[in-house]
């Protein structure tokens, strides 16, 4: 009876047990990457959101030195993720004789924080710009 051909039981246990370990071992590669590629998404989220805050923010004459300001982001813009900002602006550097007409340098320090999962992530941006002083600024 040696012409018989096929596998036995136990060479079929063995051959599941391996196939059994590359699969395990393959979806948590793919949850892994899945995982990464959404907090990815979130983070770049939240950078063009900063972005757009902060053109807004040096654009804005109106706010003052010493002024600190919060707010959150519209759920359109940020696909219904919970995302806030806080900024303040500090004035860096004044002439030494302060008179209409003379430039200041302002900083404008910006953070963004979002909600990933149950945890907070938050960044923080700065810019400097220029102002002139005027009139209710002496």
């Amino acid at each position: 009876m040696s012409g018989r051909r096929g596998f036995t039981l136990l060479e079929m246990l063995v051959a599941f047990t391996i196939m059994a370990v590359a699969i395990v071992g393959l979806l948590s590669t793919i949850a892994g990457a899945t995982h990464n590629a959404s907090r990815l998404r979130e983070y770049d989220r939240a950078v063009q959101l900063a972005r757009l805050r902060m053109s807004e923010l040096l654009a804005d004459t109106n706010i003052r030195s010493g002024q600190s300001l919060e707010g959150t982001f519209d759920p359109k813009l940020t696909g219904g993720l919970p995302v806030g900002w806080r900024a303040r602006l500090t004035t860096i550097e004044t002439p030494p004789l302060r008179m209409i007409g003379q430039p200041q340098l302002e900083r404008i320090e910006l953070q963004v924080w979002w909600m990933s999962g149950p945890q907070e992530r938050s960044f923080t941006l700065d810019a400097h710009r220029t102002r002139t002083l005027a009139q209710g600024d002496l």
